[in-house]
């Protein structure tokens, strides 16, 4: 197969995302589902099978998670973290083993095993942030009482999963017991001392990346980011964590002049993980996940606005703010998807094919849920506001 035609086709699929993202923004949605979609209509068993691009998206998928999750690592500090563990600790335990346990209980009915439990407990436990975070800007909603809650909520997820992708990127790997507990005990060591090196030394790192240049800078934060995420995979803490204790570690102005720089390429690179995911999953196995699937979506919109409920109570957030804070966080994306990339069909071929029709519906259903609940959280602020009155 020539240059050209190599070109030709890549050039076809990424100005085609183009237009899709412009389509999604346009209809006020996630851009997400849209490039599952398109990868599913360009993979193996699509409508228009592309294969020159397969290299390029490939390893263009690898560097989408490391930069998703390097830039989320950037929007927090070690001390932000501790902070947000200390004071929401018992609302992030509840979020996750609420939302977790549906996904779990879905994987051992379908036989699934205890590993696979685990990583489908993982794929329907966290929300997506880039989606919440889009839908609270889209919505005007950043001032109201209940976005610091949801916030904060998310903070505690990313998180978990700081702690949780290791673990499962050790399990994948280990062959048996013995193996499987030293692979395990590795990764949390490393976590661990990540993390204390980010809180007591992280401005070390910053003043070894600070460049009055902006090209020096990026190229500095990039190429780092990229050795820590190969490092992160040679001792099996996963590339996306080793990228996100990262950018936890890179604070201060560096981190504020790094962003806007990153920005660009993260949303080059993410769209072509997400669209690579779809590459891979061959959508004739989607109707067979319908079932799962129907069930996981239910729940999962159940659990999470109760997730919500309970967080904004905690705070003193009456019941319409209650109700907005559990809907914004209804919607599933980047993390389902990265959990989903690592296990593949190491638990079962039809594992891949359930988080694809899974993230496709939560992450349409996460800007509407916000619009759909409005009225009726509404309605409970006025009965609570009569309710004071009287």
């Amino acid at each position: 197969m020539g240059t050209a035609q190599l070109l030709l086709e890549l050039g076809a699929v990424l100005f085609g995302l183009g237009l899709v993202g412009r389509l999604a923004s346009r209809a006020g949605l996630s851009p997400v589902p849209l490039y599952l979609l398109a990868g599913l209509a360009f993979g193996t068993g699509g409508l228009l099978p592309l294969a020159a691009p397969d290299g390029f998206f490939e390893v263009g998928s690898e560097i989408g998670v490391v930069l998703l999750l390097l830039m989320l690592g950037l929007e927090y500090s070690a001390d932000e973290l501790f902070g947000q563990l200390r004071r929401q600790a018992p609302v992030g335990v509840v979020d996750v083993v609420l939302n977790g346990a549906p996904g779990a209980v879905v994987a051992l009915v379908l036989g699934w095993g205890p590993l696979g439990a685990l990583a489908m407990a993982g794929v329907t436990a966290v929300s997506s942030s880039g989606i919440v975070a889009k839908v609270l800007t889209d919505l005007g909603r950043l001032g109201n009482r209940e976005t610091p809650v949801v916030l904060g909520v998310l903070v505690l997820e990313d998180l978990a999963m700081a702690v949780y992708l290791p673990l499962l990127t050790a399990l994948l790997a280990a062959s048996g017991a013995g193996p499987m507990l030293v692979s395990v005990a590795v990764a949390a060591s490393v976590l661990v001392l990540v993390l204390v090196v980010a809180r007591r030394h992280g401005h070390l790192l910053s003043r070894l990346l600070a460049s009055d240049s902006s090209e020096t800078l990026l190229l500095l934060v990039l190429g780092l980011a990229l050795l820590v995420a190969g490092a992160a995979e040679g001792v099996h803490v996963s590339a996306a964590v080793g990228a996100f204790l990262l950018g936890i570690a890179i604070s201060g102005e560096v981190a504020t002049s790094a962003r806007p720089l990153l920005e660009p390429l993260r949303d080059l690179f993410a769209a072509v993980f997400f669209v690579f995911f779809g590459l891979t999953t061959d959508p004739r196995v989607l109707p067979q996940a319908l079932a799962p699937v129907a069930v996981l979506v239910v729940a999962g919109v159940a659990t999470k606005m109760a997730t919500g409920w309970l967080a904004a109570r905690r705070a003193g957030i009456g019941p319409g703010g209650r109700i907005r804070a559990g809907a914004a966080l209804v919607p599933r994306g980047e993390f389902s998807i990265v959990i989903a990339g690592l296990v593949g069909s190491a638990v079962d071929p039809l594992f891949a094919p359930t988080v694809a029709a899974y993230v496709l519906v939560m992450a349409v259903l996460g800007p509407l849920a916000p619009r759909v609940t409005d009225p009726l959280a509404h309605r409970a602020a006025v009965r609570a506001r009569r309710a004071a009155a009287g």
